[in-house]
């Protein structure tokens, strides 16, 4: 047998339940996998609180881990059994000791990357990897205005930034996350708490704003966003911490100075195993490179995923945290 955690409804945190299962056979096409670290998103979040939809219910829950391959389906080449992978596309399933996956979603692991590592920085590295390779392709020397910058991803945008030689404004909510984006590669760093985001953006910047604008935050900050974005600039919108931005008026585009707005997904971009393994192996280079560093702050047994996923919602973790089977 193998646990899993499920949930039979939509709801809190406390909806989640760990439960035996068998061990999972792969069909053709498919791998299994054993994870050894899983990691934790607030878009777990939001298929367990019923803004997005599982297939069916029950439902697994979680799309981010890392292991070795247990088992192989037929059909399936370049991957074999005791192979080190990690993955953070895919079906549902990944907080479990077991995760059954279509072999396009894996990638390979090097030796250098641990699995620890691999599971707390996957799908936020690919993510940032995305964002600012391919959404909007930074050169260097652009100022650029990202929300949540203490945060899973917006710590591994800050390194990412500077490496790239681009001065990132990270926005935050307090005076201790504000130090930790600035240690971590921010170039200067905004407290919402008590600073007008707006006017501050428009002193850093000499009043150019910012050619784009990464929001992850969604409802709360939409209006904000979208006046920080320099003409005909780009507002990235990848997330939906504070609710879903709806009635968006396209109008206020031009008003605002014909503005660009992109609502992005990992899966759009990653969307062959040659592009997923790619952006996996630029990603594994800043890592090995020493320019990224993984900073797990949170590891939690696989049995206490509720209890991380309350923490990753009030906002109480910083960088990445981990499910441990």
């Amino acid at each position: 047998m193998s646990q899993r955690i499920q949930f039979q409804q939509h709801g809190g945190p406390e909806v989640l339940e760990l439960v035996d299962v068998p061990v999972p056979q792969p069909a053709a096409g498919e791998v299994v996998v054993r994870n050894h670290a899983i990691g934790l998103n607030f878009i777990d979040t939001y298929f367990r609180g019923g803004l997005y939809s599982p297939p069916s219910l029950p439902s697994g829950l979680g799309t981010e881990g890392a292991g070795v391959v247990e088992a192989v389906g037929e059909g399936v080449s370049g991957f074999a059994k005791g192979d080190r992978v990690a993955y953070a596309t895919g079906p549902l399933g990944a907080y479990g000791e077991h995760h059954r996956l279509p072999a396009r979603h894996l990638v390979k692991l090097p030796d250098s990357i641990s699995f620890e590592q691999a599971a707390a920085v996957m799908l936020k590295g690919m993510t940032v990897q995305y964002l600012l390779r391919q959404t909007f392709p930074l050169q260097g020397g652009e100022t650029i205005l990202f929300h949540a910058a203490a945060g899973g991803v917006g710590s591994i945008a800050c390194q990412w930034a500077k490496a790239l030689g681009v001065r990132l404004i990270g926005v935050v909510g307090s005076a201790e996350k504000a130090e930790r984006a600035k240690r971590l590669g921010a170039w200067a760093a905004i407290d919402y708490s008590h600073e007008d985001v707006v006017q501050r953006v428009l002193e850093l910047t000499d009043g150019k704003k910012c050619p784009v604008v990464y929001d992850s935050v969604g409802k709360n900050t939409w209006e904000t966003s979208l006046d920080c974005v320099a003409p005909r600039g780009l507002l990235v919108s990848f997330g939906n911490a504070s609710g879903a931005v709806t009635g968006v008026n396209l109008g206020v585009l031009a008003q605002k100075g014909s503005l660009y707005v992109t609502r992005p997904v990992l899966a759009g971009y990653a969307d062959t195993a040659e592009r997923l393994q790619a952006m996996a192996d630029d990603l594994f280079g800043m890592i090995e490179s020493g320019k990224i560093e993984v900073e797990i702050g949170q590891r939690y047994p696989l049995a206490k995923a509720a209890e991380a996923q309350q923490a990753l919602a009030a906002r109480q973790t910083t960088g990445s945290t981990i499910l441990l089977p």
